[in-house]
């Protein structure tokens, strides 16, 4: 990876993103903001494909619930930490749930791993909570050049790929603090393919993994953070999506923002 710097962490107050962490606003703004409607299509509409309709899932993280809009599972709820009245299941800790064992087809983890203080107590949780063959389907932060950039110029949330992401004693980011955020966390899975091997081979499979996303995001106007954008039509959101998969493609390493990723239980 390309690193502009090794760590760089901000306090809530230097935030140049508005609304930091408002989820009930959000829930309103994806109803005016056809920026963000596509932007969120493209993160969860893929999920679909390692989806059977009639399997059982949840949403861990959840936040908006916005993956509600967009996948099709019959059998599909949505959780948090938070007690917010459209969840399904409120006050729920991704790193040790409460579910059954084997009680899932799939979970989905959508832009909340790299919240997490021990990433570790997450993937040993979904393990225990999806049935054989289960899918833990992920969409995360990629911390390429640009991603690095844009944090540091708006001061939200910060990165450090010192981090020890497999310890158990030793948190990755804040841990008393949902909406402090290591955007290295992912990379420093996902990348170190001897150490995921390691850790994680025993419990799931590696099944798809594909880099993502560039203009859409920084011109969505932001999901739970919120920021200024150009108010695009379809036509023109379709246009940056293609440039997305161009420069996603062809330089991840500069451009890629995002990683979609499918385990699943062995």
């Amino acid at each position: 990876m390309l690193k502009i710097k090794d760590k760089i962490r901000f306090k809530h107050s230097e935030n140049l993103m508005k609304q930091e962490g408002d989820v009930m606003r959000s829930i309103d703004d994806i109803n005016k903001n056809k920026n963000l409607y596509i932007l969120l299509k493209e993160r969860f509409s893929w999920m679909n494909n390692f989806i059977d309709q009639n399997a059982k899932g949840i949403e861990v993280g959840a936040a908006a619930g916005f993956s509600k809009k967009f996948i099709k599972s019959k059998n599909f709820k949505i959780s948090d930490f938070s007690n917010h009245s459209h969840l399904d299941h409120k006050n729920i800790d991704a790193q040790a749930t409460g579910f059954k064992n084997e009680e899932f087809d799939f979970v989905i983890s959508s832009n909340m791993i790299h919240h997490l203080p021990f990433p570790v107590k997450f993937f040993n949780e979904m393990h225990r909570i999806l049935k054989k063959g289960g899918k833990l389907i992920i969409f995360d932060a990629h911390c390429s050049v640009l991603l690095q950039l844009v944090l540091i110029l708006m001061k939200h949330e910060g990165f450090d790929f010192t981090k020890n992401v497999w310890s158990l004693n030793e948190p990755s980011t804040g841990i008393d603090d949902p909406w402090s955020g290591n955007s290295a966390i992912p990379y420093l899975i996902f990348n170190e393919k001897n150490e995921f091997q390691k850790k994680l081979g025993e419990k799931f499979n590696l099944k798809y993994l594909k880099l993502c996303e560039c203009l859409l995001f920084l011109n969505s106007g932001g999901v739970t953070s919120k920021t200024f954008y150009f108010p695009l039509n379809f036509f023109f959101l379709n246009i940056l999506k293609y440039l997305d998969k161009f420069l996603t493609l062809l330089f991840p390493k500069i451009f890629a923002l995002g990683y979609k990723i499918v385990l699943e239980k062995k």
